[in-house]
């Protein structure tokens, strides 16, 4: 066994493994309790809101992966909530926005992580609300300590805090740093948000011991409440944004909330390694894994993938450019009836797609942005994608950066959470939470967080399963994921932040430790890498022509053969990119979980 840089752990009782030591800590405590993962994900996800601010909050958006050891079942609940009513394409261009912008009220939807919680509440839960909401709300009120990335984010866009997003400054700019700057490891309180969440709670408590009844008060007080009336109230206020005229309202009202509920529905799934992989479909980027894997196993992953070496690698990163040009053309939410089907994703899955597919990879790195033609539909990128590219489909001016969006991001936008659990049952939950970030869009007041701006992942042209529509839910890169055996039978939780590359950097970890063999924890501290020759789905979706980033760990040897084949290599530090994390059930019935050492933050703890 080669040296990791924390035991995988492994126990009979129960597992939780996140980007956060308190939520991990947090879902451990409510499952010594005799709570179930179901719980437990609840507790530990409220917890991420309070403490990574900057990665998520209670006003985000999330996909959530469930499995339930008595049926058998895996499904994935949607948190993501949809475009208002009235955020048209013409809408936006009447305001002379030619794409939406990645901060502030113009990018608002409906925030969704809520409803999915309630929901995971009322179906699969055993306890109450305020017992699971009780650990959040007291890193809320009493604080907790301030994560170095979350200081730094907030440095970033304080003068934005103070002349034009003054609720955001009452939250954090209230620390013993020059002109009220938070310093890494002080204490940070939220009390705007601990009140929302008493409020929240006591509206459930009051409606009984039932859950189902619980959840539903707590969602509607959300949905439909005060939650609802604040949220309606500031999108009518013009906020800085920075975009054209500078501030803006939002399209979002309290009738686009009450519309809203969160929904359940069957994941994603393919074959690899005798398994099963599941995970969110064409609405979020999770089938890009899907088509990476199988387009692997077309080019003889077992026989490459023995060692870190440069031919795997490239393979590797030819297979992701295919998936992520298929991704540009044909993921999305809706299209026509006939197109965006279960059967687009089952031909973009099909077994001759894919291996037409993966002989377009060749000895040398590919410089075109390549969609392909599932079932024979012709394949259309957006209008801004093809300006940015040559007749001849390759991304102009040879290598470097290409912005096939326009403008630039008002304030830097945010990263993601992560989150899986397994209990002692067999019960299992892979989430993703993230959106409502403090730097991209002000705090409402009255209750202490942010809108999600996932509206900048639509294209403000028609035709497209991206398109603006108002209803749709946007693209979305967050992509929880689950293993299965042949027989069904729930294997394993895993996922990462990251935006983009999240279905990149899960590629090496399952064939590591699907194919090759390798511990969870042995996997996830292995050397990662990412192409960034795609366009990003966040504004202003850059690209990197022929782009690839590497951990120095790869080695200069491997690295330098990579440049050879074509690659334009950005060495990125030794432990920088990725941060996977997983929990699941080993063939021999122990439970089993593993977390990431980048960051410095991530833990996994069970027993």
């Amino acid at each position: 066994m080669s040296f990791t840089t924390r035991p995988e752990l492994v126990g009979t009782h129960g597992m939780v493994a996140s980007t956060h030591w308190l939520a991990s800590a947090s879902g451990m405590a409510v499952l010594e309790s005799g709570g179930n993962a179901f719980d437990a994900a609840i507790a530990a996800g409220l917890v991420l809101h309070v403490v990574e601010p900057h990665l998520n909050g209670l006003g985000g958006d999330m996909p959530v992966l469930v499995h339930d050891a008595e049926s058998g079942a895996t499904r994935v609940i949607c948190g993501q909530g949809v475009a208002p009513a009235s955020a048209t394409i013409d809408a936006y261009r009447d305001l002379g926005v030619d794409a939406i912008p990645g901060t502030g009220h113009l990018a608002a939807v409906v925030p969704g992580t809520f409803g999915a919680w309630m929901h995971l509440l009322a179906t699969r839960a055993t306890k109450p609300f305020a017992e699971l909401a009780a650990t959040a709300i007291g890193y809320a009120r009493d604080g907790h300590p301030l994560l170095p990335q979350a200081a730094t984010t907030i440095a970033a866009v304080a003068e934005v805090f103070r002349e034009h997003w003054s609720t955001s400054a009452g939250i954090y700019l209230t620390g013993q740093g020059e002109g009220g700057l938070p310093l890494a490891g002080q204490r940070l309180r939220n009390p705007v948000l601990a009140d929302t969440l008493e409020r929240l709670v006591a509206v459930a408590s009051a409606a009984g011991s039932d859950l189902g009844d619980q959840a539903e008060a707590a969602r509607r007080e959300f949905y439909d409440g005060f939650v609802a009336e604040a949220i309606d109230a500031f999108a009518r206020v013009p906020q800085w944004d920075g975009v054209a005229e500078g501030a803006h309202r939002a399209f979002l009202t309290g009738d686009d909330l009450a519309a809203w509920r969160a929904s359940e529905e069957e994941p994603a799934a393919s074959s690899f390694a005798g398994h099963t992989i599941a995970k969110p479909g064409l609405w979020s980027q999770g089938p890009v894994l899907l088509q990476q894997l199988a387009l692997l196993e077309a080019a003889g992953i077992a026989e490459l993938a023995q060692d870190d070496d440069a031919s795997w690698v490239h393979v590797a990163v030819e297979a992701s450019k295919l998936a992520m040009a298929d991704r540009e053309a044909w993921y999305g939410d809706s299209w026509d009836e006939d197109n965006l089907t279960a059967a687009l994703l089952g031909d973009l899955l099909d077994g001759e797609y894919t291996r037409a597919r993966a002989e377009l990879i060749t000895e040398r790195a590919d410089a075109t942005l390549r969609p392909g033609s599932p079932g024979g539909r012709s394949p259309r990128l957006p209008g801004h994608v093809l300006r940015a590219m040559g007749g001849d489909g390759q991304w102009p001016g040879g290598l470097g950066e290409v912005r096939p969006g326009e403008g630039e991001p008002t304030v830097a936008r945010g990263d993601t959470c992560h989150l899986d659990l397994v209990d002692r049952w067999g019960n299992a939950v892979a989430a993703t939470p993230s959106g409502g970030w403090l730097q991209s869009s002000p705090a409402v007041p009255g209750l202490g967080f942010a809108l999600p701006t996932r509206a900048q992942m639509f294209w403000l042209e028609d035709g497209f399963a991206a398109s603006l529509h108002p209803g749709r839910r946007p693209r979305t890169t967050l992509s929880p994921g689950m293993v299965l055996d042949a027989d069904g039978r729930f294997r394993l939780a895993f996922g990462t932040p990251g935006g983009d590359q999240q279905d990149q950097w899960t590629v090496p970890f399952l064939v590591r430790h699907l194919v090759r063999g390798l511990g969870l924890q042995e996997a996830i501290d292995a050397p990662a890498w990412h192409s960034s020759h795609a366009p990003s789905w966040f504004a202003p979706r850059p690209a990197e022509v022929l782009g690839l980033h590497a951990e120095s760990r790869l080695g200069e040897p491997v690295l330098a053969r990579l440049r050879e084949r074509g690659h334009h290599v950005t060495v990125a530090g030794a432990w920088s990119l990725g941060r996977i994390s997983a929990a699941g059930v080993r063939p021999d019935g122990f439970l089993h979980a593993a977390a990431n050492p980048r960051g410095m933050q991530g833990y996994a703890v069970g027993r």
